[in-house]
């Protein structure tokens, strides 16, 4: 079988490459630039010391229409965007493989830290979390379709990090190249600093909950629900960001205390384990990648929209950021937070 795998030059997709060619795939390395071209240097190096093909493919403006002008639009929406869950949709297991599947590979191999089965009884491909949960990346290809887990091969599934780690010295892959990719590939520091000259902002009020003004923003994109540091005032006491008002450019401050809630909403779901589910649920959720799994009910109600509410308060529910449902160590799907 032949199988394309995506590489970035870094650690994890050099290793998926190292552990698919030992155990006989034929392989084809595969690197979108999308950002920073340096990418496609370092992947083609790790492609040529492996004796495997190696082909680029230039997705800056599919990137740019997918990710990047999103990502803008939500600050601008006073929402908080995923990027890497859009990226992974639209681009990497969606562009990606179909160019893949175009140049004769069967499958494509990525170095995510998640596993895939097959479900005979359901029919059905289940996304599974990764032995190692401190890298787990399940939440962020909650999106995936059952056409795309159906071609996807993920060998760090049931890796530790520590094991690719000792692993890649094992083969002499130095420590300079052991680096972890960046949270967001395209931000290099701050993402105000990013957004800057590509969202429309203006300055208004910081409000309390009585809208008593407590000073000046600089406008609702360089916000987000639980910020409390760069508000640039002072209060007598820390203030966070407990939302933002588009339609009167206002951002409402308060207490941390007030930033916990039970409930939240949410739309553009999509189911893993069941194919939907039609009443209330049970399982366990997070609301951002770094958050700890809480138990909650599930209840759909209208078209395409969820009700969640936590046994325990969460803080900082944000608007934008999805979030992903569980039962046991499998993904049941997830969604985006409206409210």
């Amino acid at each position: 079988m032949k199988v394309a795998v995506l590489m970035s030059g870094g650690v994890d997709s050099t290793i998926t490459a190292h552990l698919l060619k030992e155990q006989g795939y034929e392989l084809m390395g595969l690197t979108m630039i999308n950002w920073d071209d340096s990418i496609g240097e370092k992947a083609a190096r790790a492609a040529k010391e492996l004796g495997i093909e190696h082909r680029i493919v230039d997705l800056r403006d599919a990137f740019n229409e997918k990710v990047i002008e999103p990502f803008c639009k939500s600050y601008e929406s006073a929402k908080t965007p995923n990027p890497c869950v859009a990226c992974n949709n639209y681009i990497k297991f969606g562009i990606l493989l179909e160019q893949a599947l175009q140049s004769g590979c069967e499958k494509i191999a990525t170095g995510h830290f998640v596993q895939v089965e097959y479900d005979a009884l359901r029919d059905r491909y289940l996304l599974k979390k990764g032995i190692d949960l401190k890298k787990d990346q399940s939440y962020f290809l909650y999106g995936l379709t059952q056409q795309q887990l159906a071609r996807v091969i993920f060998p760090l599934g049931n890796w530790t990090k520590e094991e690719v780690k000792d692993f890649a010295m094992s083969k002499g892959i130095v420590k300079e190249e052991l680096k972890e990719s960046q949270e967001i590939c395209f931000i290099a520091n701050d993402y105000r600093e990013f957004i800057l000259p590509r969202v429309k902002a203006r300055k208004g009020e910081f409000i309390d909950q009585e809208e008593k003004v407590l000073g000046m923003h600089k406008g609702v994109p360089f916000y987000t629900i639980g910020q409390r540091k760069g508000l640039g005032i002072s209060g007598g006491r820390p203030l966070y960001v407990l939302d933002m008002d588009i339609h009167n450019n206002t951002v409402l401050l308060g207490d941390n205390e007030e930033l916990f809630k039970d409930t939240l909403f949410a739309n553009d779901i999509n189911y893993i384990l069941e194919s939907q589910i039609n009443e209330p649920i049970r399982v366990q959720a997070k609301i951002r990648y770094a958050a700890k799994p809480t138990w909650a009910t599930v209840t759909p109600f209208e078209q395409g929209k969820l009700k969640v509410v936590f046994d325990e308060p969460q803080r900082a529910i944000t608007p934008g950021q999805a979030v992903v449902f569980y039962q046991n160590d499998y993904v049941l799907g997830g969604a985006t937070i409206f409210k």
